[in-house]
């Protein structure tokens, strides 16, 4: 290997840790306590790699991240921190960081993160190739032609932040690509664990989708999970906290910043999951079911008391343009009345005048519609988000009648028993 890595910690113990680790890797480890002589380090010796504590004496961490990025943007920098939050992963990240970790951190994870850095190419992410034939042998085996329809994951790691909807709290998402297989992957800045976005792992859909598994949970994942349903987002390794930020309550802002970062294409394929019959759950007065067709199509009609009363909205997923334009930027919406249960509830925390649809005894009170029927389109995102929990897109056409998260997942459920 003999890539070269510099290690900038200000306890010997740390860089000795990591010269022992990263030495047995098979790098040629370089460390320095000394902030103030980085810059000559990284010109001299030209590292593929530099491990950035962000709490040192003298020079902040973020400072010499932001000094580096600057005189050096080709300079790949992984920062590690024995305090760190995601405020701090977002920050780091939008400065260039490639990634952020946390101490004490394990050898696997710090390997782990190193080897996804390192297989970057032009800010994108590239399969190593053992890993490429690997997928390829799998698909001989299998019998299995490659469909048209590509694994795809962003072309560079983005970042978004702001207030979670239910806690309230400052939180934020940094969204890495990730090799093909991966599938979509939350995990926390402080810890290893991760949690795959599937069915098995939803343990609440009261008025979220909660995500949970190694002992933690992430709650409103699903405007996030429509936009890479709609995306076609196959595989994506998604670093928060206990909640998704709601941005505006919609999810345009997702859609833009995974647009301009780009979307790249793997070498392996993914295979939708095909209906073969109509499958519906529910009664009279909530009811969804699917039907087979060749993409995914939504019907879905709300009822609400005045001011929304009866609205529908029908949705073809033919391209991501087609959901940009009509689904991602409809806003989640709630009744001034329901706040105080929500607010006895922990729920609702976060709501504010710029994140939601906020909705009297008579009309909406601050904002402007983006649609017509944005209330319904909004409860089409929810499900498309919620769709997406079964780890590959779905060709079928949804027809759903006063329904919410708790009917999409057991329609789900059902989905994966027919299967």
């Amino acid at each position: 290997m003999n890539e070269t890595v510099l290690v900038v910690d200000d306890e010997e113990r740390i860089r000795s840790s990591l010269r022992g680790i990263l030495g047995d890797e098979g790098f040629r480890v370089l460390d320095t306590g000394d902030p103030a002589g980085v810059m000559d380090l990284i010109a001299r010796e030209n590292p593929a790699l530099v491990l950035l504590d962000i709490w040192m004496p003298d020079i902040d961490g973020i400072e010499l991240l932001r000094r580096i990025k600057s005189e050096r943007p080709e300079t790949r920098v992984i920062m590690i921190s024995g305090h760190g939050n995601i405020q701090n992963a977002v920050a780091a990240t939008r400065l260039g960081a490639a990634d952020f970790i946390e101490k004490p951190f394990s050898v696997s994870g710090l390997l782990t993160s190193i080897e996804r850095v390192l297989e970057r190419e032009s800010g994108g992410v590239r399969m190593a190739g053992s890993v490429a034939a690997a997928a390829r042998a799998a698909r001989k085996a299998s019998g299995v032609a490659p469909s048209g329809r590509r694994q795809r994951t962003l072309a560079r790691s983005v970042v978004a932040a702001g207030h979670g909807l239910h806690s309230g709290l400052k939180t934020g998402v940094i969204l890495h690509p990730a090799p093909p297989g991966s599938g979509i992957v939350f995990s926390s800045v402080a810890d290893e664990t991760a949690i795959t976005a599937r069915l098995e792992n939803v343990t609440d859909t009261g008025y979220n989708t909660t995500l949970t598994a190694g002992g933690r949970s992430v709650r409103t994942v699903e405007h996030l999970m429509s936009a890479l349903h709609g995306m076609g987002i196959s595989n994506l390794l998604i670093k928060t906290d206990d909640e998704v930020p709601a941005l505006d309550g919609s999810a345009i802002e997702f859609c833009r910043q995974m647009s301009e970062a780009g979307i790249e294409e793997q070498d392996a394929s993914i295979e939708p999951v095909k209906v073969a019959r109509a499958i519906a759950v529910g009664n009279k007065s909530e009811s969804i079911r699917i039907e087979p067709a060749d993409r995914l199509i939504i019907d879905y009609t709300l009822e609400y008391p005045r001011p929304i009363g009866r609205q529908s909205v029908h949705f073809e997923l033919t391209s991501p343009a087609a959901y940009m334009r009509e689904i991602a930027p409809a806003r989640t919406f709630g009744f001034v009345k329901e706040f105080h249960k929500l607010a006895e509830m922990g729920l609702a925390s976060g709501g504010r005048l710029d994140n939601l649809i906020l909705i009297d005894d008579e009309k909406v009170v601050n904002t402007q519609l983006r649609f017509a029927n944005e209330f319904a389109r909004h409860k089409g995102l929810d499900l498309i988000g919620d769709l997406y929990l079964l780890g590959r897109p779905i060709h079928g056409h949804v027809i759903a009648h006063k329904t919410g998260h708790s009917d999409n997942l057991a329609l789900l459920r059902a989905i994966k028993a027919a299967l």
